[in-house]
């Protein structure tokens, strides 16, 4: 408790008092992820936001002892959005069936400042995983070990000096977007990894989650989500 209580001192990071919940019920809880949030523990041994989610659970709930929770996905520690927990067992199977069988639609923003030439396409690539670099590689034409890569993208409001693309994932790849989005000349804002000059001041890039459809595992309900943008002045002027 001591730890996330500590955590909940740093605002920017999700905590048990900031905690932003998008839908709940006995089955799934969905969590609208900050930028800098880790959802599952790592070597880093920083707080992941699932331990933050089971708090909340235990709170709320008033359970004592062990509060079960399954990762049925994960977004890289600099994005923000829509993430997926399972409170049961049940839960947890069917959902990571829905993903890997990729019966989800899932809609994500990001703010580039250079533009794509062309307004919306789909982009095909063949991403080489770097382990080292904790980078992905994206290649017009098949490589050894390399992963098929597709998403559709359209230009859906131009600010001052950013533009604010739509983003259809086709494929769950390591790095997809900032890696296929690098490659045509348009990194992330904030991506220094992938190609951007400079770094967000919060250590996050301007890459946010934004929808989410799918058939719920167990009422077998259409659940459609969308995830308020980031409290930051270019994300507040792509939803006016």
């Amino acid at each position: 408790m001591s730890n996330l209580s500590n955590q909940s001192n740093l605002s920017k990071y999700s905590n048990i008092s900031n905690l932003q919940i998008l839908y709940e019920d006995n089955h799934i809880v969905i969590v609208n992820k900050k930028a800098g949030d880790i959802v599952q523990g790592d070597k880093t041994g920083d707080i992941p936001l699932s331990e933050v989610v089971k708090q909340y659970i235990a709170e709320k709930h008033n359970k004592p002892g062990a509060v079960f929770l399954g990762v049925v996905h994960r977004l890289d520690r600099p994005t923000s959005g829509i993430v997926i927990f399972a409170r049961t067992s049940k839960a947890l199977s069917r959902l990571n069936k829905l993903f890997a069988e990729r019966n989800t639609k899932k809609t994500y923003w990001a703010i580039v400042k250079d533009e794509p030439v062309i307004a919306s396409d789909t982009l095909i690539h063949f991403l080489k995983r770097n382990p080292k670099q904790n980078k992905s590689h994206a290649h017009k034409n098949e490589v050894p070990d390399s992963k098929k890569a597709i998403l559709d993208y359209q230009v859906v409001k131009k600010l001052d000096r950013y533009s604010l693309l739509e983003i259809d994932l086709k494929t769950g790849r390591h790095h997809q977007i900032r890696s296929q989005l690098s490659s045509i000349g348009s990194p992330i804002k904030g991506d220094l990894k992938y190609g951007f000059d400079r770094s967000n001041k919060d250590g996050g890039i301007h890459l946010h989650s934004r929808k989410l459809s799918f058939i719920h595992p167990v009422k077998k309900e259409e659940i459609n989500l969308i995830a308020p943008v980031p409290k930051d002045h270019l994300w507040k002027a792509c939803v006016l």
